[in-house]
């Protein structure tokens, strides 16, 4: 790893560890702060576990700082109770919510597709490098695990809303009284990482002189014999 790289990392990483110990002072609601931070602790704890033997790009770890400092302050506050509206207000001098005739506070809204437009590009990185995907696959996996980790995460808070419930379930769920919370988060988290894999592969499909033939070959039939049948092999 070269200097610059090093010196990336550790910027980033200072930069978030200011953050998030700011945002850990008085956030609005404690028991929902740590609700948010648990799973947080451990995706830190597994980057950092496995960054000796599997450093990610310079990129892939921007676009997780960008994610990991949003959900920060999502934390801070609660998702519902951001004051996005009133920042918005106090440097432009009028209200976001209503000049889009809002009815809800929109930043779980942001961070749900900020999280599919900076997850799937790490994910990328990953299939590329342990998997050794190419063409379609390249593309359509990270996209895949993006939705369905989205997918997964809403259990989760459904899971932990029926467990606590009160006040702190439904902190925590952050519905606002949209029955469709749930299926707008994810849709949102899909176009998110939708634009970033379809970015990537325009970009590739400019520069990389093979890509044609590499997405041909990627969804090439490579056995035409189905598993299981007279070649020794089981499902």
């Amino acid at each position: 790893m070269d200097r610059d790289y090093r010196l990336t990392l550790a910027v980033l990483a200072g930069l978030y560890l200011c953050l998030w110990s700011v945002l850990a002072i008085a956030p609005l609601h404690r028991d929902d702060w740590l609700l948010e931070n648990a799973l947080v602790i451990v995706f830190v704890v597994a980057l950092l576990s496995g960054h000796r033997h599997f450093p990610l790009s310079r990129l892939s770890y921007v676009l997780i700082f960008i994610l990991l400092s949003l959900h920060a302050v999502g934390a801070h506050y609660t998702y519902a109770e951001v004051p996005y509206d009133a920042a918005w207000r106090a440097v432009f001098g009028f209200s976001l919510n209503e000049a889009m005739d809002w009815q809800r506070n929109h930043f779980d809204r942001l961070v749900h597709f900020i999280y599919g437009l900076t997850f799937a590009y790490p994910m990328r990185e990953v299939f590329l490098r342990i998997a050794n995907v190419r063409g379609f696959w390249g593309y359509f996996l990270p996209l895949d695990l993006t939705m369905s980790t989205s997918m997964l995460y809403e259990l989760i808070e459904w899971a932990a809303a029926s467990v606590f419930g009160g006040e702190l379930g439904m902190a925590y769920l952050g519905t606002q009284g949209d029955v469709w919370d749930a299926h707008r988060d994810m849709a949102l988290a899909s176009l998110g990482a939708l634009l970033t894999v379809s970015l990537v592969a325009l970009v590739n499909w400019r520069y990389k002189r093979d890509f044609a033939r590499e997405w041909n070959e990627s969804l090439r039939v490579k056995r035409t014999t189905p598993l299981g049948d007279g070649d020794g092999e089981v499902l």
